[in-house]
């Protein structure tokens, strides 16, 4: 899908922000470019739709350098969501999905159709968001609707510059949840740049290090934490870790420090109130033994205030849990089922020992860091 040989950039004060990067990107696959700051992350992204053109070596889509291809076409049909989403604040939020879809031609009927199926997958109703503006959505809402648009005429590729670096926690972690659920359904091919590692190692099938505009190692999450292969990749990772075998560690050194409950009868607007309290995106539904129910995300309850008197209506009843005796392996293999990256882990009554999150199971795998004796 995409491939990089020997890449370099250099700007015109002979400052060269890319070194000779090789790296392939498999079709469907979601990759992460992360590094400090300088490092070349987003200048490497950016000169996949020439927004940033490379100054040597060469750039595939599909089989076909990139200097080749029509540039105004090449960036029509590739996806680009920035921080903030960059929407157009003049225009309604279905001008703004819209935008590309009109330039390749679509006739209306196309376009709306196309506009309100979007809306509904990244969890808006059309009926009420298509004819707002962006002045008047929360700043999670905006950036669905950024997602929306890079959507918009079905881009195999999808480019997301630190979409949700300005966000709160809370929204930032449901819409990370969300993109790995679209992600899993639409099968697109993203290249994500953050500077944030945890964000890296939630969203990467793969991710690439960069330091000072070169290519340290591109590889699985696993395959970085267990064989760095540069030492800036150790420290920039956490020094000194190392991933013990999953088949021998019990799935309760794999949970969160806290789990959040709620019975069923709450309303949804008492319920969301309490996770923003507690900076959570999703709650433990329990019965009145503390008997696991199943799950709910703040995303359903936002969509869903008004239209139910409580949660119980709208409960995921048969999310996926472990028993007590499970271990890092099961939590490994059931992850993928997981709709809310989220599993509950019970005992033998049924109640709620803990949580495992893709995070919590990485971090778990991973010994604590060491200090050092001596100090830089």
């Amino acid at each position: 899908m995409l491939k990089f040989e020997n890449v370099s950039k250099v700007y015109n004060n002979g400052f060269q922000a890319v070194k000779s990067v090789n790296l392939e990107i498999l079709k469907g696959e979601f990759v992460v470019l992360i590094g400090p700051s300088g490092s070349g992350k987003t200048t490497t992204m950016k000169m996949i739709n020439r927004l940033a053109p490379h100054t040597s070596g060469t750039i595939f889509v599909d089989g076909k350098d990139i200097r080749s291809l029509n540039l105004v076409e090449l960036r029509r049909n590739i996806g680009y969501v920035i921080q903030q989403a960059g929407l157009f604040p003049h225009y309604t939020i279905e001008k703004n999905i819209a935008v590309v879809p009109k330039l390749k031609g679509w006739n209306a009927s196309k376009v709306k159709q196309r506009v309100h199926e979007l809306l509904k997958l990244v969890g808006l109703d059309p009926e009420v968001y298509a004819n707002r503006y962006p002045k008047q959505l929360s700043g999670g809402q905006q950036q669905r609707v950024g997602v929306a648009r890079a959507l918009a005429a079905d881009p195999d590729i999808i480019l997301m510059d630190e979409p949700f670096g300005a966000l709160d926690p809370i929204t930032r972690e449901q819409l990370q949840a969300e993109l790995i659920k679209l992600q899993r359904k639409l099968k697109k091919t993203i290249v994500f740049v953050t500077h944030d590692m945890d964000e890296a190692l939630k969203l990467g099938d793969r991710i690439a290090i960069m330091k000072d505009g070169e290519l340290l190692q591109f590889d699985t999450p696993e395959k970085l934490l267990h064989e760095p292969a540069h030492g800036f990749v150790e420290e920039f990772i956490g020094k000194h870790r190392m991933i013990q075998n999953p088949e021998l560690m019990p799935i309760t050194d794999v949970l969160t420090d806290k789990t959040y409950t709620s019975h069923p009868e709450r309303s949804p607007e008492r319920a969301l109130a309490y996770m923003r309290k507690h900076k959570i995106n999703s709650l433990v539904i329990v019965d009145e033994n503390e008997a696991f129910i199943g799950m709910i995300s703040a995303y359903d309850l936002i969509a869903k205030i008004g239209k139910v008197s409580t949660i119980e209506e709208i409960v995921l009843s048969d999310h996926v849990y472990l028993r007590e005796d499970a271990t890092a392996k099961d939590a490994i293999a059931t992850m993928p089922e997981a709709s809310l990256g989220i599993i509950p882990v019970l005992d033998s009554e049924d109640k709620v020992l803990g949580l495992v999150t893709r995070g919590t199971l990485l971090t778990a795998l991973s010994s604590q860091w060491v200090e050092t004796e001596e100090k830089a």
